[in-house]
């Protein structure tokens, strides 16, 4: 089994133009259309099982219908047969009513939450990202986001080593995982400040930026247990990032804990 921790859809209505207005800033040519029938195309030709399915709310107001779309996702696509689609929720920092959004999340059996400094224009050691780390972390729900640098804020790094071991030393939440291999483009500070932490590192997108000897290193010096495959579909082929992992020198017992048994974990699927 394969399962892709990191994606990205749109519902149809939006997701010609949202891909469109992303990839114009990003400068990025997407893998897909961004819609669920795109993604599961991409999971077919790649040989993935699961895609996780993570959603941005970059304004408070998008909670109720981002929070809608999601378990449209999870009770369309989370049982068939093939090409399943489990997606997580999304939740924004400065919601004033986090902790009962947080609370439903955890009643609907979302398995996490997906954070993004970038997009939300808060940094990751902010008290408000703090307070939403904690709150989440004490109800068991993990948390997941992007880490490095982003095109979207050129000249500027949301999330970056320093701030994540800032939030584990005030938080010290359970189940932390930090998107890029922990700092998108910057992975010689990653692997010196964040690799042995009590957080996880996926793979997206940055498998393909990493050269093997580093990434095999990060890996060993972490632990492959800690490890989660992810593409960052659309924005990441998910063919080519599958083959990069299955074709790299780890052991087979590595390759089978990031490839699906950590995530099978975190996700908590039968």
């Amino acid at each position: 089994m394969i399962i892709d921790f990191h994606t990205h859809i749109f519902p149809e209505k939006i997701a010609e133009r949202a891909i469109s207005n992303l990839a114009a800033v990003i400068r990025q040519k997407p893998t897909t259309n961004g819609c669920a029938d795109g993604l599961r195309s991409s999971m077919k030709h790649a040989g993935i099982d699961i895609s996780v399915v993570l959603p941005v709310v970059t304004d408070v107001k998008q909670f109720d219908s981002i929070l809608r779309f999601a378990v449209y996702i999870n009770e369309t696509y989370a049982s068939v047969h093939e090409q399943r689609l489990i997606s997580l929720a999304g939740i924004h920092p400065d919601d004033p009513d986090c902790k009962a959004h947080l609370a439903l999340i955890k009643r609907e059996g979302f398995a996490g939450v997906k954070v993004h400094p970038h997009y939300q224009n808060v940094e990751f050691n902010d008290i408000r990202m703090k307070n939403l780390i904690y709150a989440a972390s004490e109800i068991g729900l993990p948390v997941i986001t992007h880490a490095g640098y982003d095109p979207y804020t050129p000249d500027h790094e949301f999330c970056t080593p320093d701030m994540v071991l800032d939030v584990l030393k005030d938080v010290a939440p359970e189940n932390l995982i930090l998107a890029h291999l922990g700092s998108n483009e910057n992975y010689d500070e990653a692997e010196e400040k964040l690799c042995g932490q009590n957080i996880f590192l996926d793979t997206a997108y940055s498998i393909t930026r990493v050269s093997e000897a580093q990434f095999i290193r990060m890996v060993r010096k972490h632990g492959a247990d800690k490890i989660l495959f992810a593409t960052d579909c659309p924005w990441a082929d998910q063919r080519t990032c599958a083959e990069i992992l299955k074709e790299s020198a780890l052991t087979d017992r590595e390759k089978e804990l990031i490839l699906s048994e950590n995530a099978i974990k975190l996700l908590g699927i039968q």
